[in-house]
């Protein structure tokens, strides 16, 4: 059986830092980045690919639609 790979891409400019996406993530490979966007917010980031399950409760509960999930099969 295939295992299933999964990564994030988050628009960093429309990211304004609610963390609940941070919060949400069951395996925590999501944290608030140090640096800001045009907008002054901090925004989300993927700190360990390799972790990320691809499980997409991150972009489930995003409020502002900021993050895309892919899943591979390896």
């Amino acid at each position: 059986m295939a295992k299933i790979k999964g990564t994030v891409v988050i628009n960093t400019e429309r990211c304004k830092g609610c963390n609940l996406c941070v919060v949400a993530c069951p395996v925590k490979v999501l944290v608030l980045g140090h640096e800001v966007n045009n907008k002054g917010y901090h925004y989300s980031l993927l700190k360990n690919m390799d972790d990320c399950i691809g499980c997409a409760t991150c972009g489930q509960v995003c409020p502002d639609a900021c993050i895309s999930v892919y899943k591979i099969k390896i």
